[in-house]
């Protein structure tokens, strides 16, 4: 395995594997030489339909016979590949998950600021459904 996501062009019957890299948004490594020359080179735009990329776990699926390009992708463009390329019930469950993350983003912050503006500590369990010993470890912190 790479650590490496790829770039790799498709027929007709590959059409379905990877992720059109507009679908991903801005990927730095789009603005390369490297790819440009690449894409270049096999007569084919950014746009193109036949233009796909893959995580590093998944480059094993790629035809032996498809002309590919080792991308190295940010940990953010990596984590939305990864996100468009999974499963629609395994994409949906990320969703909770990334706005569960959100939410819960300073959460401490937030119980220690109600019980310094004077909420009592039963009732911002209360409200946040949070258990009594986290509101109050958060008070401590």
């Amino acid at each position: 395995m790479t650590d490496d996501a790829y770039l790799f062009l498709v027929d007709e019957t590959t059409v379905h594997l990877g992720v059109p890299p507009t679908a991903l948004g801005e990927l730095s490594c789009m603005d390369t030489s490297a790819v440009s020359a690449w894409l270049a080179a096999h007569d084919v735009t950014a746009t193109s339909p036949r233009l796909r990329v893959l995580p590093p776990e998944k480059t094993g699926a790629i035809p032996p016979h498809a002309e590919r390009l080792p991308v190295p992708l940010t940990d953010e463009e990596l984590s939305r590949l990864r996100h468009q390329s999974a499963p629609e019930s395994v994409a949906t469950l990320e969703d909770e998950l990334l706005a569960y993350r959100d939410c819960a983003d300073g959460r401490d912050t937030l119980l220690s600021r109600a019980l310094a503006a004077g909420v009592p500590s039963h009732r911002v369990s209360e409200l946040t459904g949070e258990s009594l010993s986290a509101v109050e470890a958060a008070a401590r912190q």
